[in-house]
């Protein structure tokens, strides 16, 4: 599939730089997100990846692959590049069990493992990862196990997401002032709707198609804050459809209560 000209020129920063910082390290560089699931907004989007090493990446590697970022993030403030590096053999593994790795989130080199290290990043790179360099997914040894995608889902609904929604709903701290904004709803709304989705159906959808889902997945009543979140994703210039932000925030986190509510319910998961 074509790449957006945006995210190219990104992966080929990144590859230019990692190959003359550490020759051979880089054997794979796959795009995974919104560029894999044919959904990339470069106002709203990050530019997912996974990076595949001949190795496990030493202390000198890793000194080299954080000045790699550093450049790619001198040449290009944005889109962020986010994602993991990871081995050939890690690939092969349930993710859930894959050791530390080298991260990169916020656009900043970690040592340590990003939430990206999950089954969903897997099963986007089996089904539609996008290749820079190596090997086409489909050529490769990647796990893959539904039910286990299902139950992160799950879990991540049950957990990650029940904090962020307790948190946003009082409003005199960053993440419910952020709510107030218009990003914080549109990436929140759909990304619960995201994870309901691949319950229902199994499968990995953008957000935006997220978004088509639950026009039809939910009660009429929803449509309103569904389809605001899709205008703000696709940049749209028609006004809000809210009178004020404070009224869209509480459209926002009721939505996502009731997805959270609608998921969680034993007799409907």
């Amino acid at each position: 599939m074509p790449v957006h000209p945006r995210a190219q020129a990104v992966a080929d920063t990144f590859l230019h730089s990692a190959d003359a910082e550490a020759p051979g390290l880089v054997e794979g560089l796959y795009l995974t997100g919104s560029v894999a699931l044919g959904d990339f907004r470069p106002h709203v989007s990050d530019i997912d990846f996974v990076v595949v090493t001949a190795r496990r990446p030493t202390d000198a590697d890793q000194d080299a692959l954080r000045r790699a970022h550093g450049h790619v993030r001198a040449q290009h403030t944005h889109p962020q590049f986010n994602g993991i590096h990871v081995t050939w053999e890690d690939l092969a593994s349930d993710p859930r069990s894959c050791s530390r790795v080298p991260s990169v989130l916020g656009g900043r080199f970690r040592t340590r493992s990003s939430p990206d290290v999950n089954p969903v990043t897997w099963h986007i790179l089996a089904e539609r990862g996008v290749p820079v360099r190596g090997p086409m997914p489909l050529e490769m040894d990647v796990w893959d196990e539904l039910e286990t995608l299902r139950s992160w889902s799950l879990g991540t609904l049950d957990e990650q997401w029940r904090r962020w929604r307790a948190a946003a709903g009082r409003l005199v701290t960053p993440r419910g002032l952020a709510v107030l904004g218009s990003l914080a709803p549109s990436w929140s709304v759909l990304s619960v709707s995201r994870l309901h989705f691949t319950l229902r159906t199994g499968e990995i959808t953008s957000k935006s198609g997220a978004g088509f889902y639950a026009l039809h997945a939910f009660e009429r009543r929803w449509q309103d804050i569904v389809n605001e979140c899709l205008r703000i994703r696709r940049g749209s210039s028609p006004p809000s459809l809210y009178e004020n932000s404070l009224t869209r925030r509480r459209a926002a986190l009721d939505y996502i209560e009731m997805v959270l509510d609608d998921a969680l319910t034993p007799s409907r998961a």
